[in-house]
């Protein structure tokens, strides 16, 4: 880009391709390139107020090599860009011309992803960071590597207890070096700059699974609602579970605690019995919720990096949404009945059989079913949007026909 370009763009103002500074700051200069980088490039010009108005930049060599330090080491990538120079009667001005950048995954300013949004640099909505993400073509799976998770990220203590589970031992003979051993179970896998964490190691081991532009939103979002219908009802709270994928589970199951209980004539017996002794139970089978919340943080679609798991609970039901649809091989009846179960997620399905979060796979649906019928006469509801690509679980709370006076009890209760 030549000068009389760069001063016909002064000239026109800033635009989702032209952004003024004023001078060089690079808390400034790398969201905006970055957010260039990342959508259809542009130039941003350092030495000129917001208005138009050159003012020129102070000791411009000096600004020049820092710029160029910044474009080397400034992001998490070397930025390809073109750093320009003029010496106008008002000043000097700089300017730093981004292309876009065609790379494996978005360019990231301080682990942050950056877009254009009209003439501002912005993270981009849960939507935007996924259409972004494919449009790079990274395809997150539980394979796939991420570079800024390093072995040091991973917590030894939790891939002992998951060895001692196994029946196995590191002190065995012969010993295997801890990074080999970890590449060989897939926790680690070779990239251009060495051993990193894979998806797989980040939710099963790291000390910080949702530390990473990728993995962010690999949570669960829990919210309570008062009444029976979502654009309706009252939101009373919004719980963040997040951490491994083991604590992610028992994260939900305290918070399923917290919201109270039940207490109703015949809780303790089943739904068809005549019981007169009043009980207390939690507001679902404790057990049913776990089993819901295991198959959606084990098969949830990781290839949909904008979107979390979603727990709904209302006054009559328990909702639980995971991204991504059912594999092309199995319909609604089959995953209900539990027939031929083929995990997405392989490894992180046998994390959570070696954790102990799962029984024997393919049991998950009956075992709801069943502990549900007992609960209250019901059978949970399963839906599966291939368009849309989510799938939902829904529990019925109403307490069974023959207990009308069962009340709820705390809840909606802050956290």
């Amino acid at each position: 880009m030549e000068w009389l370009e760069v001063l016909s763009r002064i000239r026109a103002g800033e635009t989702d391709q032209t952004e003024l500074k004023r001078s060089y700051d690079s808390a400034k200069l790398g969201p905006a390139a970055c957010a260039m980088a990342n959508s259809t490039g542009g130039v941003v010009v350092l030495g000129v107020e917001d208005d138009g108005t050159i003012v020129g930049v102070p000791d411009p060599s000096a600004v020049h090599e820092r710029i160029t330090t910044f474009l080397q080491d400034g992001l998490n990538a070397p930025l390809s860009a073109r750093v320009g120079l003029a010496n106008d009667p008002a000043g000097t001005v700089l300017w730093v011309e981004v292309p876009r950048q065609r790379a494996f995954e978005p360019m990231r300013y301080k682990g942050r992803v950056y877009v254009r949004r009209a003439r501002s640099s912005v993270e981009p909505s849960p939507s935007e960071l996924q259409d972004l993400y494919n449009l790079f073509g990274y395809i997150v799976t539980e394979e796939r590597v991420i570079e800024d998770a390093t072995v040091a990220d991973l917590d030894r203590a939790v891939f002992d207890r998951f060895m001692t589970n196994m029946g196995l031992s590191l002190d065995d003979e012969p010993q295997l070096d801890l990074a080999v051993e970890l590449r060989n179970r897939g926790i680690l896998a070779e990239s251009s700059a060495g051993l990193r964490a894979t998806v797989y190691g980040a939710l099963g081991f790291g000390k910080r699974p949702q530390a990473y532009p990728q993995t962010g939103r690999f949570r669960i979002d829990a919210s309570v609602y008062r009444g029976t219908d979502r654009g309706d009802a009252d939101e009373v709270t919004v719980s963040t579970l997040d951490g491994r994928l083991d604590q992610q589970v028992e994260r939900a199951a305290e918070w399923l605690m917290r919201l109270g209980r039940v207490e109703a004539f015949g809780a303790s017996a089943g739904p068809g019995d005549e019981a007169l002794t009043r009980g207390e139970r939690y507001r679902l089978p404790l057990d049913a919720f776990r089993e819901a919340v295991v198959n959606a943080v084990a098969h949830r679609d990781y290839g949909i990096v904008g979107s979390q798991i979603l727990i709904d609970a209302f006054d009559d039901r328990v909702e639980i949404t995971s991204p991504g649809s059912l594999p092309n091989h199995m319909d609604v009846a089959s995953a209900m009945a539990g027939g031929n179960p083929r995990a997405r997620n392989q490894a992180m399905a046998h994390f959570c059989v070696v954790m102990r979060l799962m029984e024997t796979r393919g049991r998950g649906f009956p075992r709801m079913r069943s502990a549900m019928k007992r609960f209250n006469g019901t059978v949970p509801a399963l839906f599966n949007d291939r368009d849309a690509r989510f799938v939902r679980v829904v529990f019925d709370t109403r307490p069974p026909a023959n207990e009308p006076d069962a009340t709820h009890r705390g809840a909606g209760t802050r956290e």
